[in-house]
């Protein structure tokens, strides 16, 4: 899996590492003591330069992804065995293994108390909640013909609203690399609102793996390297605000539901008897 569109997709997830540690690791203002946390822009100036990026990117990328499709679909890659088999399990990884992992982790937090992991759980999978919502709506509205679909596998092939009835014509964007990108830019900034330099390792780690999640998708030949490019943007953004949002905005209804009311909140699973006589089982915390 190489050539341009490798090069061009691992171009913006570094330029996304790179906003992402700094967007994280902006210090808040001091505040008094006995007053709420200031509240900061949920936009940023920044946003516009990434993207500019990303939709500069997604257009110059239109007229080569037929040329780039060709170069990652290349006989040597697709006839070897273990390339398909870690495209595979890259995949995977961009799908559903964020949700399974992610649950996984709310519940260790709360039961296990462990505020962080339930915060990071919570705020990824939000993320990609609101990441899908955009990529879906574009995905049924604008129709767009995956490779394998077209006879000649024609990347121009959009057939407006096509994309709510049929499958083959949910191609742009990738909602595996927007499911990809989003848990990248939300762990990223998420954790470097709690240690500041881990982003400069975490984002580039994060970001690389989402990228190689794009790259087993146009493998596959499930999407086209446009595809991948405006998936990650709807990934990116969605992430960085939605965290973002949850920390200068704390307290929020959602937050309260889920994550309880203090660090310390954590579920509890109680047996009792039934008023039938059977055992039944209460699960509680203070939200």
């Amino acid at each position: 899996m190489r050539g341009v569109g490798g090069k061009w997709i691992a171009g913006c997830a570094l330029a996304c590492a790179l906003h992402a540690t700094r967007a994280g690791a902006q210090p808040a203002s001091t505040a008094p003591a006995d007053s709420s946390p200031p509240v900061r822009a949920l936009f940023q100036s920044s946003d516009l330069v990434v993207l500019a990026g990303f939709t500069a990117a997604t257009v110059a990328m239109f007229p080569m992804d037929r040329r780039i499709a060709s170069a990652v679909r290349d006989p040597a890659l697709v006839d070897n065995a273990g390339v398909a088999r870690a495209a595979r399990v890259i995949g995977f990884m961009g799908s559903p293994a964020p949700f399974l992992i992610g649950g996984a982790m709310y519940v260790a937090g709360r039961y296990g108390k462990v505020p962080r992991a339930a915060h990071l759980a919570v705020h990824t999978t939000e993320a990609i909640v609101v990441g899908l919502g955009v990529a879906g709506a574009l995905k049924a509205t604008l129709g767009r013909a995956r490779p394998h679909v077209s006879p000649d596998t024609n990347p121009g092939d959009f057939r407006f609203l096509k994309g709510l009835s049929h499958d083959g014509y949910q191609a742009f964007p990738s909602a595996h690399a927007t499911i990809a990108f989003s848990v990248a830019s939300a762990v990223t900034a998420e954790t470097s609102e709690w240690w500041p330099r881990s982003g400069w390792i975490i984002g580039p780690a994060l970001y690389g793996g989402a990228t190689l999640v794009g790259l087993s998708r146009m493998y596959e030949h499930k999407h086209w390297a446009s595809d991948v490019v405006m998936g990650a943007a709807i990934g990116v953004f969605s992430g960085l605000k939605t965290v973002r949002f949850n920390h200068t905005r704390e307290g929020n209804r959602l937050d309260r539901w889920l994550l309880g009311d203090g660090a310390d909140d954590g579920l509890q699973l109680r047996v009792g008897v039934a008023p039938g006589g059977g055992v039944g089982f209460l699960a509680s915390s203070r939200w």
